[in-house]
């Protein structure tokens, strides 16, 4: 439909020449106008008529495989403006429908706020999305999608590429005969057959490492609390606890993403338990280890080498002394860069963008959509309560033990039409996958992330008697067919079993395997079996007292008196190790885990 538009120009005669700059839609071509000195000014109007254009439009800030902005081009108007400051992407986004970014664009508040309502959805051409703010995007109700599957064999490849060639010196070889030297016996190296490596991570990078490891004759371990053990059977590899792994690797290949729970995983204490000579490679992300602690180890020879394609910082210092030891092999974070893993992310993050903009729901999203107001209001108590208890329960699965089973059980005096579960069942499913993962849950791509990790959750609702005012009475979560680091979180019938409440809007823990208590799911956790006697409250206080660590909350559950009982402890901070110990030491009690919530 043709759209007319007017602007009225006054003309002053005061300057040699004028210019305007129209602020006008980007699909609109602006005309300069100029004038020559000494004319008589006029008031003079100028028409335009155009056609406006309904494709949406895609602004590209950062290159882009030619695929896709092929496949873009076919739906929508692509703009590539490339190396833009923030201040212009700030001015340019109110007049975009889509953003593509890599890493090197931050999509800050401000960004969303600029745009006024008109950005739907962000891609990020790649895994991470740490440059794009999260919650002001689901704010300002704009889809985040990212391509995390595209780079997987780029990855696994890499990582093969500096498991050889740190195995037999090729980087540290070549930099010598470069230099004219001839040391052929200096560069003696190892071979991989019938070495053991461990694959810390055996999502589907760390799969495909396996796949390619077992072709070069190598006998492969993996520690992955989620993979389910007959998919690594069929592969040939053998699941096992963290401490097995990294006490008998020759090898040990890193596919963990970083979050709180991996960050400087591999420490000094994680060294120490290590096979004297130990190669290490790392294409995950650089703050898994403890990169002073490395150095302390290579040059210890506990560590024999390393080979590195990430860094905490990037680009690591100049005069890094991780980067600079002779035994260690660097690229500069090169995982995904090859011609084919770009065209690949490429395509895949431009399927998301079309996608999103046709309004479908994208499976790589890694935000959550606006909800009603009066639905998360309602719910918000419960939906903190959920991914708690996602949290907690798995947290108390031993390592080796794959999690594919869980049940989710919810008590309501509401009828089935009348309680949606979609969101609560999505933050279990955040709650139980989040903590070792770098994927990000929400209502949008929580089943599908659940079923992609062989993860099934089932889902049965009791039906109470009562008012219906309050949406829930109690949520239970079961874990099936593991093993428990706590063993009395275990149900009768041998599945890891808790169950929460929420009192005076907040989430409590109110049953750990058969045993009632009471304490509310704040801070973390320490929760311990105990011999029930008097005294034993005041001995774990002390203990804690002693180490500055405060108590928010204490309960006990027990069968019967001087019989078991479970002690449950909140507390604000994290007990040391020792702290722990010293807890565990105490004759009457039996076992003891500490959990983060």
């Amino acid at each position: 439909m043709a759209t007319a538009y007017s602007w009225n120009f006054m003309v002053t005669p005061t300057k040699p020449s004028l210019c305007w700059k129209l602020s006008i839609p980007s699909t609109f071509t602006a005309v300069n106008v100029t004038r020559r000195q000494n004319r008589t000014a006029r008031r003079f109007v100028v028409f335009a008529t155009v056609f406006h254009d309904p494709k949406p439009t895609v602004l590209v800030a950062e290159r882009l495989g030619e695929a896709g902005l092929a496949l873009l081009k076919s739906f929508a108007n692509v703009d590539c403006s490339y190396n833009l400051n923030h201040e212009e992407l700030c001015t340019k986004i109110s007049l975009c429908d889509a953003l593509i970014v890599r890493s090197g664009t931050k999509v800050t508040r401000e960004v969303f706020e600029r745009s006024g309502g008109r950005l739907k959805v962000v891609g990020r051409a790649g895994v991470g999305i740490d440059n794009v703010d999260l919650s002001a995007a689901t704010e300002h109700g704009c889809l985040v999608v990212n391509a995390p599957t595209a780079n997987t064999i780029a990855a696994a490849e890499h990582a093969i590429a500096l498991l050889t060639a740190m195995a037999r010196n090729i980087a540290q070889a070549d930099a010598s005969i470069k230099s004219g030297k001839w040391q052929r016996s200096k560069y003696v190296g190892v071979s991989l057959v019938g070495k053991t490596l461990a694959v810390m991570g055996f999502g589907k990078v760390g799969s495909e490492v396996a796949r390619r490891a077992k072709g070069l004759g190598m006998h492969v371990i993996a520690h992955d609390p989620y993979a389910p053990a007959d998919r690594a059977r069929a592969i040939g590899v053998e699941l096992v606890t963290f401490e097995e792994a990294i006490s008998t690797a020759d090898f040990i290949s890193l596919h963990m993403p970083l979050t709180p729970a991996t960050s400087k995983m591999f420490n000094d204490e994680s060294f120490s338990q290590m096979k004297k000579g130990v190669r290490i490679v790392n294409v995950a992300r650089g703050g898994v280890i403890d990169e002073e602690a490395l150095v302390r180890a290579l040059d210890s020879g506990t560590v024999a080498q390393a080979a590195l394609d990430v860094f905490t910082e990037e680009p690591p210092p100049k005069d890094s002394k991780l980067v600079l030891h002779e035994n260690v092999t660097v690229t500069p974070h090169l995982g995904a860069s090859t011609t084919e893993a770009q065209e690949g992310v490429a395509i895949e993050v431009a399927e998301a963008i079309v996608g999103a903009l046709k309004g479908q729901l994208a499976a790589t999203a890694v935000n959550a959509p606006m909800l009603p107001a009066e639905i998360l209001s309602e719910l918000a108590p419960f939906v903190t309560l959920s991914e708690k208890l996602g949290r907690l329960a798995v947290q108390l699965v031993a390592g080796g033990s794959g999690v594919q089973s869980v049940k989710v059980t919810y008590a309501s005096a509401r009828g089935p039409d009348d309680l949606d579960t979609r969101l609560l069942r999505a933050m279990i499913t955040k709650g139980l996958i989040e903590p070792i993962s770098s994927v990000f849950i929400n209502l949008v791509n929580a089943d599908f992330c659940a079923k992609q990790r062989g993860l099934r959750i089932t889902e049965e609702r009791i039906l109470l008697d009562g008012s219906p005012e309050n949406p829930l009475v109690f949520i239970q979560v079961q874990i099936a067919n593991v093993e428990s680091r706590f063993s009395t979180a275990m149900s009768d019938s041998g599945e890891i079993k808790v169950e929460g409440r929420v009192k005076d809007g907040n989430a409590h823990l109110t049953k750990v395997g058969s045993f009632a208590v009471d304490v509310s799911m704040e801070g973390s956790l320490i929760l311990c079996r105990q011999v029930d006697q008097p005294g034993m409250v005041g001995s774990v206080g002390s203990i804690l007292g002693e180490e500055n660590v405060n108590v928010n909350f204490m309960s006990v559950g027990r069968i019967a008196p001087r019989k078991q009982a479970v002690m449950t402890i909140g507390v604000d901070e994290e007990p040391s190790k020792e702290a722990l110990k010293r807890i565990r030491d105490l004759p009457a009690v039996e076992e003891i885990v500490f959990l983060k919530l």
